[in-house]
């Protein structure tokens, strides 16, 4: 027997439910803040990430499916979504009018990493990228968006706010932070390479002993220029006046490197430690680093899998969805398959091409989640009409076929 792949699974059932679900949510959300799909390409060249996502990141160092493929380009299966859509956004040119392009996106990410609860090696992310757009508003309509669709679907958040600095405030804190790192010797492995290339990084590390000597490390936020720390005031009042709590984490960076300014973080503790379930920032010097000219960028992902680990621990009844129709006689089929052809129109229908006994057809209508039952036999054959019952409240009668649609 072939099986999936360690860190691939399939979605059905129940999981493919919550999937529809958390996709329908964020999609009309997004779309009522007046973002558009776009579907980029699942394969792309490595040195697109290695230069987005920094040599220094995890994803970069050991977690990206790479290959050379027939025509000896290294690709790689693209283990984020904001570098392909930026790669979009410059070769569509839309970087030398500094068009202002409002897109959402979900589908397959993939990472080669240790396989856990919520965390695959082929996972699914929704998001949003806004770019041109140069305003702190910006930044608290990604945010406001993000919780309008975690209480739309009941999931309970905390968010973590810190600002990155800019190019003026963000080199004199790296510089206090390298001096203070300089006199710490007993850093992790990974630390120690991360020091290397991108010393901030080590604010993500989660290693304890890391966390302890970072303890009394100079903070970020106070090194921001005065531009930098009017925004995130603004920010900060900004989701004050819409209702939206928050924490301030001056340790929080993000996982990338292309974060600058904004940064959050929205956190849940359903399904164990408190874990991130979504997160993004701004991303103004991407734009730059991927080839194109100066703009202005941000945006944020949502972990699918997630999400769909928190839903199914509240153990939410699937509602009953659609008609399951059938007959006692396979002489009927023909006529059923008219009737279903018509219906099919406007509902979901589940025709059965075999003849059961009427417990039998209830018994599959419910396997089947169906909130309709239509039943043929020889009497509703004889009548032209089709035995109704409703599997949520039990209510049967016969329905004549010519008045069906609006009898149903």
């Amino acid at each position: 027997m072939i099986n999936a792949l360690r860190g691939m699974k399939d979605l059905e059932g129940q999981n493919a439910f919550y999937y529809e679900k958390i996709i329908k949510v964020c999609e009309e959300i997004a779309k009522n803040y007046g973002f558009n799909l776009i579907l980029t390409p699942h394969l792309e060249l490595s040195k697109l990430f290695k230069r987005s996502v920094g040599e220094s990141s995890d994803i970069a160092q050991k977690e990206m499916y790479e290959f050379v493929d027939k025509g000896g380009h290294e690709v790689c299966l693209r283990p984020e979504g904001t570098a392909g859509i930026v790669r979009s956004y410059i070769e569509q040119k839309s970087d030398k009018t500094q068009s202002v392009k409002r897109w959402f996106y979900h589908g397959s990410m993939f990472r080669y990493e240790r396989p856990q609860k919520g965390r695959l090696r082929e996972f699914h992310q929704f998001g949003v990228e806004s770019f041109g757009t140069k305003s702190v508003y910006e930044d608290v309509n990604m945010i406001l968006m993000l919780a309008e669709i975690f209480n739309r679907l009941e999931i309970k958040f905390e968010l973590l706010l810190n600002s990155l600095g800019c190019p003026v405030c963000f080199p004199i804190y790296r510089n206090k932070f390298v001096e203070f790192l300089n006199s710490k010797e007993t850093l992790c492995e990974d630390c120690q390479k991360r020091k290397e290339l991108n010393p901030i990084r080590i604010l993500d590390c989660k290693n304890e002993d890391c966390q302890k000597l970072l303890s009394d490390a100079p903070v970020l936020n106070s090194s921001l220029c005065e531009t930098c720390k009017k925004d995130f005031k603004l920010l900060q009042n900004s989701l004050k006046d819409n209702g939206i709590e928050f924490q301030l984490d001056a340790k929080l960076v993000r996982g990338l490197d292309y974060y600058s300014k904004t940064a959050f973080e929205f956190i849940n503790d359903e399904i164990g430690a408190k874990s991130a379930i979504a997160g993004g920032g701004r991303y103004d010097r991407l734009i730059e680093n991927l080839g194109g000219n100066k703009g202005y960028g941000i945006g944020f992902a949502i972990g699918i899998e997630r999400l769909i680990a928190i839903l199914e621990q509240k153990e939410q009844k699937i509602s009953r969805s659609g008609i399951y129709l059938c007959a006692l006689d396979e002489l009927y089929i023909p006529k059923l398959l008219k009737i279903a052809t018509k219906l099919r129109k406007n509902r979901k229908v589940f025709l059965s091409y075999e003849a059961k006994k009427l417990a039998k057809h209830l018994s599959n209508a419910d396997s089947a989640n169906a909130q309709i039952f239509l039943c043929m036999g020889e009497n509703e054959e004889k009548d032209n009409t089709l035995f109704y019952k409703n599997l949520e409240n039990k209510i049967e009668k016969k329905l004549l076929i010519e008045a069906l649609e609006k009898e149903l």
